[in-house]
């Protein structure tokens, strides 16, 4: 396999009152997922993965449809759990993410730590990866745990990737080189 594109899932529909991960896409989530598959066309994917969560789902499935692809759910994909977390404003959610980069075992908030994630999502990727032949692989997941596996793979900092990323974005990489080789947004004014 020659390129690893992690994709963060299009923006959801923010409902306070349920777990982000029982979020679906916004309309607007809707549309940016559609612009999202145009500009991955240009690698020319074979496969599309996705995290068990509705907003990741719900982006695959818009990705292969438009790539004319299909989609598969895959084990461990999802955002580091902290479904019992209760919704915090933006600036507190900032405040514990920086956290978690920061002390990665340690319990900053949710039900795992940052290495615990970042181990599940590895043994996720590490599984899909080992036997593929094709040439390109998108992987629809979360933030969080992208972020965390670009920092563990590339050495960059992750907080300040996961800042960076835009609902959607996308992070090419290249697992033989343990390089990003592109950062995407669709999301305005995130670089």
């Amino acid at each position: 396999m020659n390129r690893l594109i992690l994709v963060k899932h299009s923006s959801p529909q923010i409902e306070k009152n349920k777990p982000a991960r029982e979020w679906k896409l916004s309309p607007e989530g809707k549309v940016r997922a559609g612009r999202l598959a145009k500009e991955l066309a240009k690698y020319h994917p074979r496969k599309v993965y996705s995290s068990a969560e509705l907003k990741a789902r719900e982006t695959a499935g818009i990705i292969a449809d438009k790539l004319g692809l299909s989609y598969q759910v895959a084990d461990n994909l999802q955002e580091h759990d902290r479904r019992f977390a209760p919704y915090v404003s933006e600036v507190e959610f900032q405040s514990l993410a920086r956290r978690l980069f920061e002390n990665p075992d340690q319990q900053v908030f949710g039900e795992e730590t940052g290495s615990q994630a970042l181990r599940r999502f590895c043994g996720s990727i590490e599984n899909l990866t080992q036997h593929e032949t094709t040439d390109t692989l998108v992987v629809v997941s979360h933030g969080t745990v992208i972020s965390l596996y670009a920092e563990w793979l590339t050495g960059c900092d992750g907080y300040t990737l996961w800042k960076e990323l835009g609902l959607p974005s996308y992070i090419v990489f290249d697992p033989q080189r343990k390089t990003i080789d592109h950062i995407g947004n669709l999301e305005e004014g995130k670089a």
